[in-house]
């Protein structure tokens, strides 16, 4: 509770100084950076910049257990350096600071905390309006709507790699192939790859293939030097990932997006044969407070058999899963069937709230149910415990004052389904959380 009363007065504080900067309630500080007097010492080559973010969380009946609750912070800081000496030329480099404070049952440990490490440090040769680029060292890898590889913000330490990319651009396309290693994060000690652990791939975008339409083809290889097979044993992972998204519009209000992805390889000794997709419509609705609706629908392959040498369950990769599948995050894009719907208003240009509802079933009752970052929350081996998850309404609000500026409140409460309630203590999962976000 400690925690929350912090949280609050930050909030309210925050709110006020907000609200009394400027009477049409745009801060004037929203958009300045608190750096601009030392960025203007400096040569225009020169920027130094940076992020602070404090987000208090909730979370009740962790597990689906009665009375496991924890309520937390999460601090982050970023601070960066960018040197630009020549158009076709940037050195930039990124330190990150992210702890996790008042906390009983998440641990003080990656993805809540880690303190004092590089982040980012790359040296790219060309630029976004140059038809080539090369971007050398650690770095963020963001493609689509990174349901595959992306950087994971919203976790407090986040995701980069140790990469070398290559971008190649012309006026309707564009081709990214890059080979790179995750780097797994470990708190007190400065971050590293692990050797053999790769991503490989090429991400394109075409804008004329289809009418008002983006088609993105993409071929991704993921290698791991050590994964457990079904039968216990351990191996090699090579696994080859084949897909394509396409995101266009059909009328000014209506708007579609599609994703499907096709897994192959091997799995230390096991076949792997998995895939997924995502399908949604976003409509424009007539009336006050620019109203829309969103319907979407997600697939993901299980393992129907977790004893016959082959692989079903779908991998996520190394996503940003935050709120795609659930504002409280305990389902994920893995042995599963969901449908959603959005409802958002805008009362104000830059104000925005939603209302959201999901349902989930298993795609197999004998694989399990993972939360969003993938990871396997509960299972029943023998698949008597029903395939129904449960549902989950989720309230949010979205506040930015300025590009700088962001604040946000939300909540969502999983009400348990059949599967739960079999395999698990089946209580229902309550996720809160307020932010406060200022880039500088």
């Amino acid at each position: 509770m400690r925690a929350s009363y912090c949280f609050l007065v930050f909030w309210l504080v925050s709110t006020t100084t907000v609200l009394a900067a400027d009477p049409s309630g745009d801060p004037l500080w929203a958009d300045r950076s608190v750096l601009e007097p030392l960025n203007r010492t400096t040569p225009g080559w020169v920027r130094f910049g940076g992020e602070f973010r404090l987000r208090y969380e909730r979370q009740d009946n962790i597990g689906f257990r009665d009375g496991a609750d924890d309520g937390y912070l999460l601090y982050r800081l970023r601070l960066n350096l960018q040197v630009q000496p020549r158009p076709w030329l940037t050195l930039f480099a990124e330190g990150q600071d992210a702890r996790v404070g008042w906390n009983q049952r998440v641990p003080n440990a990656p993805s809540y905390q880690d303190t004092f490490d590089l982040r980012q440090a790359f040296v790219q040769l060309g630029s976004e309006s140059q038809p080539l680029s090369v971007r050398v060292g650690r770095q963020e890898l963001a493609f689509g709507e990174e349901r595959l590889v992306g950087a994971s913000n919203w976790a407090n330490t986040s995701r980069t790699f140790d990469a070398v990319r290559l971008d190649l651009r012309s006026r309707n396309a564009r081709v990214t192939a890059f080979t790179s290693s995750v780097v797994v994060t470990r708190d007190g000690e400065f971050n590293h790859h692990t050797q053999g652990n790769n991503l490989h791939g090429v991400w394109s975008s075409f804008e004329r293939l289809i009418p008002k339409a983006r088609v993105e083809p993409f071929f991704l290889w993921r290698l791991a030097p050590r994964v457990r097979a079904e039968s216990g044993s351990f191996g090699k992972l090579d696994e080859r990932i084949a897909g394509v998204r396409i995101s266009g519009s059909i009328t000014t209000r209506l708007a579609y997006v599609t994703e499907m992805v096709l897994q192959r390889g091997d799995s230390a000794g096991d076949s792997i044969s998995a895939w997924a997709g995502h399908w949604r419509i976003e409509q424009g609705l007539p009336g006050q407070w620019s109203p829309k609706l969103r319907v979407e629908s997600d697939y993901a392959s299980g393992d129907s058999n977790p004893a016959d040498g082959r692989l079903g369950t779908f991998d996520v990769l190394y996503p940003t899963p935050h709120d795609k599948y659930g504002l409280a995050d305990q389902v994920g894009w893995r042995n599963v069937q969901h449908l959603g719907t959005t409802f958002e208003v805008r009362p104000k240009a830059k104000f925005a709230v939603q209302a959201k509802f999901h349902t989930w079933w298993l795609a197999s009752a004998r694989d399990g149910l993972y939360s969003a970052p993938g990871v396997l929350l509960v299972r029943d081996p023998l698949g008597r415990s029903g395939r129904h998850v449960g549902e989950e309404v989720d309230g949010e609000a979205l506040w930015t004052p300025g590009k700088r500026v962001l604040f946000g409140a939300g909540v969502g409460h999983l009400f348990p389904g059949g599967f739960l309630k079999n395999a698990s203590p089946g209580r229902g999962y309550t996720s809160l959380y307020l932010v406060g976000t200022y880039r500088f």
